[in-house]
């Protein structure tokens, strides 16, 4: 900052307090009472009289803004107050109320706008009139973007009884509120996975088959296998009573979320870490439901966060605390120190499931050794997002030399995609490349998969 501007900066300060606290504005009806003056003048200056009906209308008016002027309410004697959530998801409306309280003794027209962060949908101006001494205004809005943000000030404009003048204030209501990913696929596959069926108010036990550990003895079902008969409880009950079992539980989910370059490109309005977190916060929930730990580890071209194993819902929690604000970072990222950081950190095996591009999988050449080194103690699920673009250019018309090119390009990139694919899959690690709204189901339900032949 220069000294001329430093010279300058305590008026500019002034006047942009003058302009929010103390500021008068004239209303539509003083302009347009103002304009009715010009025939007035007019007429009076046909007829012989001068300016004399004028001067005494213009008098007049200026006698009613002084009153005004006088009379309208002081900001000491208004108070407002914001009401609203302390969180949300991403995408999802909610309601926020402000409320007035009025000691001024007399009714106050009112246009108040709230401070609402850049990444929230405008809500606009909301407009009232407060008769008595309290009342309050409610709108929705919505976040676009996570993160945790701060509602700083109400803006505020009002009337007093003759209507000529605004004053124009600004009050301190510093809130904040954290906007958490989408769990609404994460209640969903919650709901889905209870161990019964409601049907006509009937709760209908579902049939398992998978898993190896011994659950519960229940009564034997027309399609249970005829070897889970439990021939010691069906005497002692004198009904036919089957062994339930089911997948092991206190295995290790393990998952690996990538913060670099490449993660914050956007598609329709979404960047590739906001579908991978969402997917991989599902994943969380349902291997904690069922039973299993879950860790985390977020890197971009460092490790920026590690949450060692946990169990139980509530460990939910801890992990959506540590992600809900992630950004990516505009570096390159390093999976293989990722890896190497994991390697020391998690000696029990465990199922690692890696969010990340399948740029960086090619284009990483010490990536292939660490996972060489991983897979014989752990199992490995890699998970890329598929690019549209790529697939729209691939199977686009060839109509010039220019098409042609681009065409053949992308299909290289797609073969070059599925030989990493093939390469791993023969090595045993298994790669998922699916577009962002099959990402979540396609990688529960390979989950449970695993889970279902206790691959664990």
């Amino acid at each position: 900052m220069t000294k001329s501007s430093m010279r300058r900066w305590p008026l500019f300060q002034y006047l942009a307090d003058v302009l929010q606290d103390r500021f008068l504005l004239p209303s539509k009806r003083l302009l347009l009472l103002v304009l009715v003056g010009t025939p007035i003048a007019v007429a009076g200056h046909l007829l012989g009289t001068g300016y004399l009906g004028f001067w005494m209308y213009n008098g007049l008016i200026f006698l009613a803004s002084l009153i005004d002027w006088f009379t309208l309410p002081r900001k000491a004697d208004l108070t407002l107050h914001r009401t609203m959530p302390e969180q949300t998801d991403l995408g999802q409306s909610f309601h926020i109320e402000i409320r007035l309280q009025n000691n001024s003794g007399q009714a106050v027209a009112y246009v108040i706008r709230d401070d609402l962060p850049l990444s929230f949908e405008e809500a606009g101006p909301l407009a009232g009139k407060l008769e008595s001494t309290e009342g309050g205004v409610l709108y929705s809005t919505r976040a676009t973007e996570r993160g945790e943000y701060t509602f700083r000030w109400l803006y505020m404009r009002w009337q007093g009884r003759v209507g000529l003048w605004w004053r124009q204030s600004r009050f301190s209501a510093e809130q904040a509120i954290r906007v958490y990913p989408d769990l609404s696929a994460v209640r969903g596959y919650l709901a889905s996975l209870q161990d019964s069926l409601i049907v006509d108010g009937k709760k209908i036990l579902r049939r398992t088959r998978a898993g190896s550990e011994f659950h519960a003895i229940r009564e034997y079902g027309y399609d249970d296998d005829p070897r889970t008969i439990n021939w010691s409880a069906s005497a002692r009950t004198r009904r036919l009573m089957s062994n339930q079992y089911r997948p092991e539980q206190g295995k290790v989910v393990t998952i690996l979320l990538d913060c670099g370059r490449l993660m914050g490109v956007e598609w329709n309005g979404r960047t590739r870490l906001d579908s991978t977190l969402e997917a991989a916060m599902t994943l969380a929930a349902v291997a904690l439901r069922q039973g299993d730990q879950v860790a985390l580890l977020v890197y971009s071209n460092v490790i920026k966060t590690y949450i060692p194993p946990g169990k139980g819902l509530r460990h939910l929690h801890v992990l959506l605390e540590a992600t809900y604000d992630l950004r990516s970072d505009f570096v390159e990222s390093d999976p293989a120190k990722a890896l190497e950081f994991l390697h020391r950190q998690q000696k029990k095996r465990s199922l690692m499931v890696l969010f990340s591009d399948m740029e960086n999988y090619l284009v990483e050449d010490q990536l292939g050794g660490h996972l060489w080194r991983l897979r014989r103690s752990h199992l490995l699920l890699l998970l890329s997002l598929s690019d549209p673009l790529l697939h729209g250019w691939s199977k686009g018309p060839t109509m010039s030399s220019q098409n042609a090119f681009v065409k053949a390009l992308a299909q290289r990139f797609q073969l070059d995609r599925r030989a990493f694919q093939q390469k791993m899959i023969g090595a045993g690690i298994q790669v998922l490349d699916v577009p962002a709204d099959q990402l979540t189901v396609t990688l529960v339900n390979t989950y449970l998969e695993i889970k279902s032949r206790d691959a664990l």
